[in-house]
């Protein structure tokens, strides 16, 4: 084999992937397929704000530095073809979508469609609640594309006083957000209707032009997608948050890096909208389509139909050791937990806070925060927190991607209570997700400490997998609170014992490991490796595990999403099994667990094996020290390794194919965890 890596870029779209596969799987329930559609183009359409932008920037670079760019085009030019492929597929699983969601009685009209009951509620609809949300632009007039807003839908619209005279063009843009995007129309007959917005402001579209004297209509989808990164001002005279606040209006004005429009749309149009937005057909990723995009509101589809066209629901189980009628820091300080969501409830870190928060032996309560939800009880609980007069300190990552403005909103929020808020470290995102409590108990400083895979966010803790420690062990919970100083000080480095911590040592500490296994596999004793990361992209530790292998270490990765090390290949890494799970929640937790000699070692916290994470974040890993939660999380592994109905393989013979197997027995690996842990509530 020539090259040992996949393209970082190539290996996300082959993620992506899975997500379409959900969405064309004649097993997956009907309303799921219609979201996993969303999400597979809300994943789509960052790919190409983030990572799109980033290679056309290097390209750019190589151009005008004179620098050979041919693998920077490659990669460009294979993205396009590859996205062009899934296009097709996407394309046909929607039309199929609709042919399916009429046997079940469900009808997704267009403005045409509608009868005379259903065009008078949908002019009401027009009135009441979308019409004052419409600035149409006339395109002759319009000076300054930076004022159109990226990644937002718009309808551009023919207008034309009579046959004889000229056409005219404008633009409307589709107020998502403000309004849903699928509306439901009154149930008829027992059959369900829906209408896109977009089909509504065309029904509509005379209310808004006749005053102008235009009597022929014509719209057609459009879309622009702009680089989204942000080129932070370097200006010493301001702060990190005023810098945040200005990069991210520019943002909003960064170059188009895809343009997207109606195929149908009409010539003159077409080179009018081109000519304005600067974009050309020969330079440009630009894509006819079809006729509605923006698909990552399919992700709110309306929950609609029967029982069936849905996921079975499977609502929070309570934890054994967390009684609603107990202290939460009582129970910690018995025995470590560990929380696993969503299986179990958010809710539980919310409660801790609040306890914390009315506690009168607590002292302080520290947070690290990377995405917060948009009402968030966290935040809340935090706030009250500090009016009932305990210390508070929040670390605020304002540079998490498309969530700096509600993170500079909470900022404001927080220091407007009191809270102490420490807004970066210059060179690095912190991305560990902590807290730290401390209460006094005779006369001395105790700690408690949450140690988790995911964010503190309500929202995303109900559809992403993650696992989350609390712990009274005073060795672990006293080096979180120096990973707080850490912060506090920017200068100040500790020595940690146990936590590895980045960007000083994950990647040295995690080699040593893999050594470990190398040493012991050459002298012929047993040498294993299980690791369960979101992606795997360090070509460092990728050799090293590439020579574990060679040396005869068995090796067994689930690894969601991005993953450049290629498994299963025959001199290099035969000892490597991988497959990656795409299913019903989005598996985000990180555990790592090495056969050490027979004395297993079990870790995890928020690192994944990438370079950004090993040297331009602040990361936390925690070792597992009890025996319970070991064996819980090995348990676990163990029943995602099993699943061979939406396990993917990653070797490259089987890229992306479901790891069936010739046993008759299905292990689904997210619904049998549930039923793991639900069984555990009758032990």
């Amino acid at each position: 084999m020539k090259e040992i890596y996949t393209n970082r870029e190539i290996s996300w779209l082959h993620f992506n992937e899975r997500v379409l596969q959900e969405a064309i799987h004649p097993a997956t329930p009907l309303i799921e397929r219609a979201r996993f559609l969303g999400i597979y183009s809300n994943n789509r359409d960052e790919f190409f704000r983030v990572r799109v932008a980033t290679l056309r920037r290097m390209l750019k670079y190589e151009k005008d530095n004179q620098i050979e760019g041919k693998d920077t085009k490659k990669v460009l030019d294979e993205i396009t073809k590859i996205v062009n492929e899934q296009e097709v597929i996407f394309t046909k699983a929607f039309e199929q979508l609709n042919e399916d969601l009429k046997e079940h009685d469900i009808h997704i009209l267009k403005e045409d469609e509608l009868n005379e009951a259903q065009g008078k509620f949908v002019l009401d609809y027009f009135s009441k609640h979308v019409r004052s949300f419409l600035f149409p632009l006339m395109l002759k007039n319009l000076r300054n594309i930076g004022g159109l807003k990226d990644d937002l839908l718009y309808l551009a619209v023919c207008l034309r006083k009579g046959k004889e005279e000229e056409t005219d063009y404008a633009l409307v843009q589709v107020p998502i957000g403000e309004v849903p995007r699928l509306i439901q129309l009154p149930d008829q007959d027992g059959k369900t209707y829906l209408i896109f917005l977009d089909d509504v402001i065309r029904y509509c579209l005379h209310e808004v032009f006749d005053i102008f004297g235009y009597k022929e209509y014509a719209a057609y989808t459009i879309k622009f997608t702009r680089d989204a990164e942000l080129d932070i001002d370097n200006d010493v005279s301001k702060s990190f948050l005023e810098k945040m606040s200005v990069s991210i209006k520019q943002r909003k004005k960064g170059e188009p890096v895809r343009f997207i429009y109606d195929e149908k749309v009409p010539l003159g149009l077409l080179n009018v909208l081109l000519k304005k937005f600067k974009v050309s057909l020969k330079r440009d990723n630009v894509r006819a389509g079809g006729r509605y995009h923006n698909m990552k509101d399919l992700m709110a589809f309306p929950r609609v139909g029967p029982s069936e066209l849905h996921y079975p629901p499977t609502p929070p189980l309570p934890h054994p050791e967390l009684s609603s009628k107990k202290s939460i820091l009582e129970a910690i300080r018995e025995r470590d937990i560990m929380l696993h969501y969503p299986y179990q409830s958010f809710q539980y870190i919310v409660d801790l806070l609040r306890e914390a928060s009315l506690d009168p032996k607590v002292r302080a309560i520290k947070m690290t925060f990377y995405r917060v939800a948009r009402d968030s009880k966290v935040m809340n609980a935090l706030i009250n927190a500090a009016r009932n007069g305990k210390q508070v300190t929040v670390f605020m990552e304002l540079q998490a991607r498309f969530d700096e403005e509600s993170n500079i909103y909470w900022t404001n929020r927080l220091q407007e209570e009191g809270a102490k808020v420490i807004q970066t470290i210059p060179g690095y995102k912190v991305h560990s997700k902590l807290i730290l409590i401390r209460r006094k108990e005779d006369e001395k400083n105790i700690y408690y400490a949450n140690i988790s895979t995911g964010n503190y966010n309500e929202s995303t803790a109900k559809v992403y997998a993650d696992d989350s420690l609390l712990t009274a062990n005073q060795d672990i919970a006293r080096e979180v609170n120096e990973v707080f100083h850490l912060f506090e000080s920017q200068f100040y480095v500790p020595k940690f014992e146990h936590l590895i911590i980045a960007p000083f040592r994950i990647r040295d500490f995690f080699i040593e490991m893999l050594e470990n296994e190398i040493n012991l596999a050459k002298q012929g004793k047993e040498a294993w490796v299980v690791l369960k990361l979101n992606s795997l992209v360090d070509k460092k530790i990728i050799r090293k595990l590439y020579e574990a292998s060679q040396a005869g270490v068995k090796m067994k990765l689930i690894v969601r999403a991005i993953c450049v090390l290629k498994p299963g290949v025959k001199g290099l890494s035969e000892n490597i099994e991988a497959i990656s799970i795409v299913d019903k929640f989005l598996e985000h937790s990180r555990v790592l667990v090495f056969n050490n000699g027979g004395d297993v070692k079990y870790f995890t916290g928020s690192s994944d094996w990438m370079q950004r994470n090993f040297d331009h974040r602040v990361e936390v890993i925690t070792p597992i020290f009890d025996k319970r939660i070991q064996k819980e999380l090995w348990d676990i592994l163990q029943i995602q390794l099993k699943d061979n109905v939406k396990a993917r393989c990653l070797e490259p013979a089987r890229l992306n194919k479901y790891c069936e197997d010739n046993n008759q027995k299905k292990y689904r690996a997210q619904f049998d965890t549930y039923e793991y842990l639900k069984k555990k509530l009758k032990s």
